[in-house]
């Protein structure tokens, strides 16, 4: 599905570039034209890889543009948050590692399902979600994403077929592999996308998702996202083996270069179509992130400093597609106007999350069976209540 914005109206009336940028065709090209863009091969494990070269449009780069540029102020927000405590308890931004979702996103429908792990905030947006959500979440607001009572790790958006962010590591692969099963029962043609990082690759319930997946041809496509570091351990201490896409034995696998939005894409493309006629398949995005592993996490403790200003020069995976709608003769202005735009967007996010209400005190044992006996809440304050007990989710 390719992403579109409502930003690509700054082009102009005709959705024409201007002339001074006439290729050499000596013709304006549309916006909607496809062209073609040569990206990194990919390596492939027990399968054909597909070739590297992704057709693409200016309408879909600045739908990418904006959803990666979204991503990142989104994050940089809740870093400062948090840093001014308005946001508590556990913290996973995705900075550095947007192309990996929207690369994925382009090539599902909503029809098709994502699970992942705590590091959600910027699935829980391309699913359709908004920052409002995500911000008032972050907050333990009602009108987050999980209504004030997931925090940054519990995102959820069941209409999309987004089933959240999980705590615990590794948790969500084998239910990933469910809503597979799920998909191929119903006999729907649709894939899911079990999400993790490369901490978590050496899960032995991910090896038991695996065999069962395997076993039974499931449509579920697993992504590592390799951003290099689990917690604070690089993968190389921590594995073995660390050419994830291998790691399944019997499964294929191909690794794909997750700073670049348009290897993503075309991988997921393939990988989409793989899975609805053979079952499951490994993906491995070589990815990374520039904060550290959660906001306690300063993130410079293993690794230098030089290592993540690198990365950020040479492999950022939001100024790769910048670079790229300007050679195609993107106007600058226009860019811009829409990171302006975005801007502003999390700046009026951040602000309605904070004049938010809190859930009230009955919301905590909304979701379970009985009342509960001789039981206090204890408050952010540090005071005690007993809430009322309220399974009707009537107040």
């Amino acid at each position: 599905m390719a992403l579109r914005s409502a930003s690509t109206q700054l082009l102009g009336r005709a959705g024409l570039l201007p002339a001074a940028v006439c290729n050499a065709f000596h013709r304006c090209m549309s916006t909607s034209d496809k062209f073609s863009v040569e990206v990194l091969p990919f390596k492939a494990h027990r399968i054909e890889p597909p070739n590297n070269v992704v057709e693409t449009s200016i309408d879909e780069l600045v739908g990418m543009y904006e959803l990666m540029y979204k991503m990142r102020r989104m994050e940089i927000a809740a870093d400062m948050m948090y840093k001014a405590k308005l946001i508590r308890g556990f913290c996973h931004l995705y900075d550095g590692q947007e192309a990996v979702m929207t690369g994925i996103e382009a090539a599902l429908t909503k029809e098709d399902a994502v699970i992942t792990s705590y590091r959600d905030h910027c699935q829980h947006l391309s699913r359709g979600g908004t920052v409002k959500e995500v911000m008032a979440e972050l907050m333990g607001k009602r009108d987050g994403a999980s209504k004030g009572l997931g925090g940054s790790m519990h995102m959820y958006n069941r209409q999309a077929n987004f089933y959240g962010g999980n705590g615990i590591v590794g948790a969500q692969i084998p239910l990933g592999a469910g809503l597979a099963f799920a998909l191929k029962y119903q006999k729907k043609p649709n894939v899911a996308i079990a999400m993790y990082g490369d901490g978590a690759a050496n899960q032995g319930q991910k090896y038991e998702a695996l065999n069962m997946a395997g076993l039974w041809n499931l449509p579920v496509i697993f992504v590592c996202e390799n951003n290099h570091y689990g917690m604070g351990t690089a993968e190389w201490r921590a594995a073995k083996s660390s050419t994830f896409y291998t790691r399944g034995d019997y499964i294929p696998g191909l690794k794909v270069d997750g700073m670049d939005v348009l290897a993503v894409k075309k991988s997921m493309e393939f990988a989409k179509a793989y899975a609805l006629e053979h079952g499951p398949i490994i993906m491995e995005m070589d990815t990374y992130r520039y904060h550290g592993h959660s906001m306690s996490d300063p993130g410079s403790t293993y690794r230098t400093r030089d290592e993540i200003s690198t990365m950020r020069q040479e492999r950022d995976p939001v100024e790769r597609v910048r670079k790229l709608l300007l050679a195609k003769g993107y106007d600058a202005a226009a860019i811009k106007a829409m990171e302006k735009s975005v801007k502003k967007e999390v700046d009026t996010a951040v602000e309605e999350g904070k004049a938010a209400a809190t859930p009230p005190n009955e919301w905590l044992w909304r979701n379970v069976y009985v009342a509960p006996a001789n039981m206090d809440m204890r408050t952010v304050e540090g005071t005690y209540v007993q809430p009322t007990y309220d399974p009707t989710y009537s107040s």
